[in-house]
């Protein structure tokens, strides 16, 4: 992934800013231009909490080129408090501790290194929440 495109997606990627639509208050992520909901335009920025629980998951332990380092590692869907379904790997976890229903919290990690520049490139992850802060 080209520099241009990280700078693009920096705001979807480090604060899991999506966007609501207008019309019929639908929220979105990854960010749309027409909102699948009701077909309207969609362009207001929307900053997701980043809390949410596992949907569903799956371990991964024949990985994608540039994410090796991470196997075997878990990928779920986290069902946002706002009600979007986010595909993202899980860190700070062992795989076989990770449950359907698990609360999670959204965490900025290095998601893999691009090309023999080594530009790191960051997104977001799901962690369980912890413990003091799910009780404060």
């Amino acid at each position: 992934m080209a520099i241009p495109q990280n700078w693009r997606l920096q705001h979807q990627r480090y604060r899991l800013t999506g966007e609501v639509c207008h019309t019929c208050g639908a929220k979105l992520f990854p960010p749309r231009d027409v909102c699948p909901e009701c077909a309207k335009p969609a362009y207001e920025p929307f900053q997701f909490a980043g809390k949410g629980e596992v949907y569903s998951f799956t371990v991964l332990s024949d990985a994608p080129a540039g994410y090796e380092a991470y196997e075997p590692y878990p990928v779920a869907l986290v069902k946002l408090q706002e009600g979007p379904l986010v595909t993202a790997q899980l860190t700070d976890v062992d795989p076989q501790d990770v449950r359907i229903g698990m609360p999670v919290e959204m965490v900025t990690r290095k998601l893999t290194e691009d090309g023999d520049d080594g530009l790191i490139v960051y997104g977001y992850k799901f962690r369980p929440v912890l413990k003091a802060a799910a009780n404060g």
